[in-house]
């Protein structure tokens, strides 16, 4: 048994839960899901991220104090957790003492190793971004290329961190794979922005009159840290660094898989990544990044009115639609559409029709013809073959971050499984009273479960009514690729159609 430690990265919270992020914590939990399957030590980390100058401004514009601003939103991203169904084993906020205590410890750790100084700094900032913009890397409008608006040019004293001391470093890392970045695309983009002049020092603190909320600088409180350096600690700081029992953070670090958006990829393989190595700490192994989504084929925008609003699809037709269409709609490490008619087209054809008709044939079928019992084992006579190499393919593809792929073979296990009853025509077996119809019976039964494993991590609340009607509890699925589980006796149980279908 092994161990694997994933995370998203932590929702803003001056805003509500959007679909992107949607996508972000149903990729995290599919992986988390799919490592327990396996036996593995798991641990799934989401959060939220709670300082910094928009909520800051937002709490003003509000009327509230800012403690209370982001206790309000917090508890809507805490929520996702029973709307979506996620399995996730923590939820960190950047307001909470642990958090603290994390992120003043790794300072002082950058502190010891030189790496923090004091000095003036005039640039473009991003309020969107949070972050400062060389002109270099400004549109042709003099804009952020990602939020578009006109950085306002600040002039003011920082500390610093010296970034530019560990770029070699940070670069061979990703050129070697010692810290995977995925897709191979990603991995280009943040080596060609570290380039052959490397990656400049940034700043790290903003002077406290300025900006109040926020976590104070060690030694210095007229200073607040900087909200990347606080936010990016969130990974260590819910395993206890900087507490007084680490033993999570050596039983978990380093991250077997940190799942990001592609707009924060140089401060999670570039600003992070030099932050742990002058303090000290292990690499994460992988940083996973995916695109965006877009709504319709255009980008989502309040003022266009064609933002997603998940928690309506998930109250309309469930937690398990929603998921199984990101993850199976949307290219894992790239952008995405999402639209309704598309929806509703994969809902019907996929798991209504798909799934939905293959379990129910299997189940009532086996009423029928065999008492609802499970008869003799057998050995599988071609089923267990092609079972086979769709575990693989999705075990693979799983490793690989790509869970669109991994989704594909349960779609390809699925219509084999109603191809194997169209070619064997059990009704027709019956009636002839043919001797192989219990062996096919059972091999159907046997997929059915199969199908019921490799769904688990994806629609976790369809699987578990699948493993039901097989007789079967959902802790008894395993990853083991034994053949013959389903014993001879067991009471199959009809229930009400999976996925009813949609009017389109």
């Amino acid at each position: 048994m092994g161990k694997f430690y994933v995370t998203t990265a932590i929702a803003y919270v001056n805003a509500p839960p959007h679909i992107g992020f949607a996508l972000e914590v149903i990729q995290a939990d599919v992986l988390a899901r799919y490592h327990r399957l396996k036996g593995d030590d798991t641990f799934y980390l989401t959060g939220v991220d709670e300082h910094g100058v928009k909520l800051y401004e937002a709490a003003i514009a509000a009327g509230v104090t800012s403690q209370q601003f982001v206790d309000q939103n917090a508890e809507k991203f805490k929520a996702l957790k029973g709307i979506l169904n996620l399995s996730n084993d923590d939820f960190i906020r950047t307001t909470s003492d642990r958090h603290k205590a994390g992120a003043k410890k790794i300072w002082m750790k950058m502190v010891e190793s030189g790496d923090i100084y004091k000095g003036s700094y005039k640039g473009n900032y991003c309020v969107g971004c949070e972050a400062y913009i060389a002109d270099k890397d400004l549109d042709e409008n003099g804009c952020c290329p990602i939020h578009k608006k006109k950085p306002a040019v600040l002039e003011e004293e920082n500390y610093f961190f010296k970034l530019s001391k560990y770029s070699d470093k940070i670069k061979h890392a990703i050129e070697t794979g010692e810290m995977k970045v995925v897709p191979v695309a990603r991995k280009h983009e943040i080596l060609n922005l570290i380039g052959e002049a490397g990656l400049n020092d940034v700043s790290f603190s903003r002077p406290k009159n300025l900006l109040p909320w926020g976590i104070d600088v060690p030694n210095d409180d007229g200073q607040v840290m900087y909200v990347w350096c606080d936010a990016l600690t969130n990974y260590i700081s819910a395993l206890g660094y900087g507490s007084e029992d680490e033993s999570d953070f050596e039983k978990f670090w380093p991250c077997d898989a940190h799942i990001i958006g592609k707009d924060i990829l140089r401060f999670h393989a570039g600003v992070w990544i030099g932050m742990l190595m002058s303090a000290g700490i292990k690499l994460p192994k992988a940083v996973c990044v995916h695109g965006f989504i877009t709504s319709e084929g255009q980008k989502m925008s309040k003022s266009l009115g064609n933002v997603v609003d998940p928690l309506i699809y998930v109250d309309k037709y469930g937690a398990d639609a929603l998921r199984y269409f990101l993850m199976k709609e949307i290219p894992t490490s790239d952008d995405g559409d999402f639209s309704h008619e598309r929806f509703v087209k994969v809902f019907n054809s996929e798991l209504a029709n798909g799934l939905g008709n293959l379990v129910n044939r299997v189940v009532m079928m086996t009423e029928r013809y065999l008492e609802a019992k499970v008869p003799d084992e057998t050995n599988g006579e071609g089923v267990f073959e092609k079972i086979e190499g769709l575990m693989k393919r999705y075990e693979v593809a799983l490793e690989a971050f790509d869970l669109k792929v991994a989704c594909e073979a349960i779609v390809e296990l699925v219509d084999f499984g109603n191809k194997y009853i169209d070619d064997k025509k059990p009704w027709v077996m019956a009636k002839e009273e043919n001797k192989e119809l219990p062996a096919v019976l059972y091999n159907l039964l046997e997929l059915l479960r199969f199908a019921a494993i490799l769904l688990l991590p994806y629609i976790p609340e369809t699987a578990e009514k699948i493993f039901k009607q097989l007789g079967l509890k959902t802790e008894d699925a395993k990853w083991d690729g034994k053949w013959g589980v389903l014993q001879k006796g067991t009471v199959v149980q009809k229930a009400d159609g999976l996925f009813p279908r949609l009017e389109e």
